[in-house]
């Protein structure tokens, strides 16, 4: 059966199926993350990306395989999406010497960058000049990568935005600026932080393309990264794209989202990306019922397996207490 869907030119049949229980392991991997913070058995703080699996997997499924990330504070789906191990993730999250940071960096500074993940971010808007960083390398050095930068809502008011978005665009670098707009900055409503409706009409600032797409819309997403990776490949600079999207949790686990309505809530879970995503791929003769309930099974089962990977891994050893740090 011919595809009617558009996608970009190296998006197999295989990878749009691929992609489905990818979906479903960012989704699984928080959602265990959440049930584990709330028994206390995961310390620190973590922020989670349930409902917002469609911009990390469309996103990076546009990149080619030498493309960078540069992540945020809420970057599992992220990570997952750039190819991570789900049970590093998890044994980091646990505190364990198998973790990515060998258990010391927790859910916040995860990085792998052999995978080409340049790391999440405490710092909100933290990663956006480092992903210029990373993308004046590549000119410089003719390396050929693109630098996808995520960074949420809240981080379009710090400086470091404006900053970066600038020299960006006079330097015309390798780098794609997505903003992931989950529509609240913590416990603010955009609407009350910015007086302009969309985010990337900011990208006009700066004399470079913004666009807005449905961050519930895997097949958008991708199609419109990669259309700004190509352009930023042959030297013609960044794009600021928007993807309005939403988490279903808190901000972080002490959230009690009292600052929103249940009704909003409802509105936006009936957007559910998964299961839009899922009607397309069935609507396409790629998937049946029978086979989306098997890849969802499977991710389930991947992420069980990296609790027990997590569980059985070594503590950190006290002689490794100043390793790997810092001043």
């Amino acid at each position: 059966m011919l595809r009617t869907v558009k996608t970009p030119p190296h998006i197999t049949n295989e990878k749009l199926v691929d992609l489905y229980k990818e979906m479903w392991l960012i989704r699984y991997f928080d959602e265990k993350v959440d049930q584990f913070f709330a028994k206390g058995m995961i310390h620190g703080t973590t922020h989670l990306c349930v409902g917002q699996e469609a911009s990390a997997a469309g996103a990076i499924a546009a990149l080619k395989e030498i493309d960078k990330i540069t992540s945020t504070h809420r970057g599992h789906g992220h990570c997952i999406s750039k190819g991570a191990d789900v049970n590093r993730m998890m044994a980091e999250l646990f505190g364990k010497e198998t973790g990515y940071c060998k258990g010391k960096g927790g859910s916040m500074h995860i990085a792998d960058v052999d995978k080409g993940n340049l790391g999440a971010n405490g710092i909100v808007g933290g990663g956006i000049p480092l992903a210029v960083g990373a993308a004046l390398t590549s000119k410089m050095k003719n390396k050929g990568y693109v630098v996808l930068c995520f960074f949420g809502d809240g981080a379009s008011n710090e400086g470091s935005f404006h900053e970066s978005l600038n020299l960006a665009s006079i330097w015309k670098l390798p780098v794609v600026f997505l903003c992931e707009n989950n529509q609240y900055g913590m416990s603010g409503s955009v609407k009350e932080m910015i007086n302009i409706r969309d985010i990337a009409d900011r990208a006009s600032s700066y004399g470079i393309s913004g666009k807005v797409v449905d961050g519930t819309d895997i097949i958008e997403i991708m199609n419109t990264v990669y259309e700004a990776v190509e352009n930023a490949r042959q030297g013609n600079g960044p794009t600021l794209i928007e993807a309005k999207t939403y988490r279903w949790k808190g901000h972080s686990k002490s959230d009690a989202k009292k600052y929103r309505t249940k009704e909003e809530e409802a509105e936006w879970r009936a957007k559910d990306a998964i299961k839009k995503y899922k009607e397309i791929l069935i609507q396409e003769g790629l998937l049946t019922e029978e086979k989306a309930n098997q890849l969802q099974e499977q991710a389930r089962q991947e992420i069980e397996d990296a609790v027990v990977f997590a569980e059985n891994s070594p503590e950190p050893s006290i002689d490794s207490l100043l390793e790997d740090v810092y001043a």
